[in-house]
């Protein structure tokens, strides 16, 4: 599944954007610096998510929107088609 694939999946069993979760960690003082098993911890307990989802959103809330080139067009797996990942929901990405 690509990066791009758990942060939609992720939207559609919780209503939230990748955008508003950051919002939500922001709140929480988590972002850059912070360690994955909390920010997990947090998408569990709160939202049911199980790691991988979490693993997805612990990247955009740490490093931001933007994935390593071996994972663009790589056919492997979280393969995307583009370096950056679309925050602001599925109902607006240019790129479905």
């Amino acid at each position: 599944m690509s990066f791009q694939a758990y942060l939609d999946n992720i939207e559609g069993k919780t209503g939230l954007t990748p955008r508003q979760f950051i919002d939500l960690a922001t709140e929480r003082g988590f972002g850059p610096g912070t360690k994955a098993g909390e920010i997990i911890a947090w998408l569990a307990d709160d939202y049911g998510l199980g790691r991988g989802h979490a693993m997805a959103l612990v990247h955009v809330i740490t490093k931001g929107p933007q994935i390593g080139a071996t994972h663009v067009d790589s056919g492997r797996a979280h393969s995307d088609p583009s370096d950056m990942l679309w925050l602001d929901g599925t109902a607006t990405n240019p790129g479905t």
